[in-house]
């Protein structure tokens, strides 16, 4: 599923693209058809994004929600939009080319009062700057829940995933079964600030990388896909700080992966 520097990256997109246009909204599937036909023809004011959920501003109080859940995708293109292939839920279409959805868990038209309604039940989002890290160190602070569980509810910090829930924790030596009221202050402010940094980074270039340089292979250059991350899908191969064997197991239905040794019970 893509995790919330995805989304984000999808709202600055069709903001460059379709921003201040009048879009054709339509629904080759035929799925969205009746919510197509209500935001068609209307004025894009701006995009947002909160956590993995996409929301556009068409006007008149409709917001076009979108979340890709497991399979959804955007393609976008440049010039007259070809003609649909495929299971097209929604195209997006305007001046600057055209945009198609495929396969979202949610595709829907919601107003003003349930778009207020699906912000105040997410979490705290590292890439908003609106965002309250003391509203969600307030969940994490008293709960006996395993921190790494914790990351992943979406109504306690907004966006992130498997990779980053994994990432996170390695870099700041956090042991994801330590429950979240043991988690310091001070931990819980290095942890957000660099999901603040790594987060915002992956959107600029659009690509996950969590290594510094010295724990690369090559210290310079384009990290390779081999030299991305610490931990995630490394299980059983050595800790690239100690040596120590990457552990694996499941938590919360999402693979989880540490080292045991930098990131201590």
């Amino acid at each position: 599923m893509p995790e919330g520097n995805v989304v984000h990256r999808h709202a600055r997109l069709l903001r460059e693209r379709f921003g201040g246009q009048r879009l054709s909204v339509s629904s080759p599937q035929g799925r969205f058809a009746q919510g197509a036909a209500l935001v068609d023809g209307h004025l894009l004011r701006g995009t947002d994004a909160h956590g993995k959920h996409l929301l556009l501003d068409l006007g008149e109080e409709q917001v076009l929600h979108v979340h890709l859940g497991l399979y959804g995708t955007w393609t976008l293109g440049e010039g007259e939009p070809p003609e649909p292939r495929g299971a097209v839920r929604a195209r997006l279409a305007g001046g600057g080319g055209w945009a198609d959805l495929r396969g979202p868990t949610a595709c829907q038209v919601l107003t003003a009062a349930e778009t207020a309604e699906l912000h105040a039940r997410l979490g705290a989002d590292p890439l908003r700057a609106d965002a309250d890290p003391e509203r969600a160190f307030a969940v994490v602070g008293r709960s006996r829940v395993a921190v790494g569980a914790l990351l992943m509810q979406q109504e306690v910090v907004a966006g992130l995933g498997a990779i980053y829930r994994a990432e996170l924790l390695f870099r700041c030596g956090i042991d994801p079964y330590r429950p979240g009221r043991d988690v310091t202050r001070e931990e819980w402010g290095a942890l957000w600030a660099d999901a603040v940094h790594l987060l915002g980074t992956d959107v600029r270039t659009g690509r996950i990388v969590t290594t510094r340089p010295a724990h690369r292979s090559k210290a310079r250059g384009t990290p390779s896909e081999e030299d991305r991350f610490y931990v995630y899908r490394r299980g059983g191969q050595p800790c690239r700080v100690c040596g120590t064997p990457v552990q694996h197991a499941q938590m919360v239905a999402r693979h989880l992966f540490w080292c045991p040794t930098c990131q201590p019970s």
